[in-house]
């Protein structure tokens, strides 16, 4: 079995490697999607929706680290930027090379935390949002990798059709 690219080192086994590999391979099907496009491609808006090969990235980014800070510290404080908007945009002077490694990083910090825990049961308060019900949530790890891979899967389809308005290529082709 293996791991991201940017970590030779197997993945954990039992359940804990197999919900990692999960999130790879849908990492990695994001990643094909951006190959080969320069930066203000990656900027691009090829739809109706505000959404860009960039943006994606740089919300996957964001929500990746922010969800690994709910599950490692557990305290149910909201992470500061996860409600900001600018989120789902490709900054001024970013670069889709940059943005993919920092992609490549929060999935080796990702691996790394997740590894750590002694199993998956681990529960933790969501942290409150305008749209959280009057009671504290918890979720346990499982559920918290289980939403990152089902996260990262929605977006990396939205990637390939923007991809696909984009230049005509998508990731089943470039595979």
């Amino acid at each position: 079995m293996t791991t991201s690219s940017q970590n030779p080192a197997p993945f954990p086994p039992g359940e804990q490697g197999e919900l990692l590999q999960a999130l790879a391979e849908q990492r990695e099907l994001l990643l094909i999607t951006v190959r080969g496009i320069g930066d203000a491609q990656a900027a691009e808006r090829t739809t109706v929706s505000e959404l860009t090969l960039g943006g994606i990235l740089t919300h996957l980014v964001r929500g990746e680290r922010v969800w690994m800070r709910i599950m490692v510290k557990g305290d149910g404080e909201l992470p500061e930027g996860m409600l900001d908007l600018e989120q789902y945009r490709m900054a001024e002077g970013e670069t889709l090379a940059g943005l993919v490694q920092q992609y490549e990083r929060v999935a080796q910090a990702t691996e790394a935390a997740v590894a750590a825990l002694p199993d998956l049961d681990r529960s933790v308060p969501l942290p409150r949002t305008p749209w959280s019900p009057p009671e504290t949530v918890h979720w346990s790890a499982r559920r918290i990798l289980l939403h990152l891979i089902r996260e990262t899967a929605q977006h990396a389809g939205h990637a390939d059709i923007i991809r696909e308005t984009l230049d005509g290529a998508n990731s089943t082709a470039q595979r």
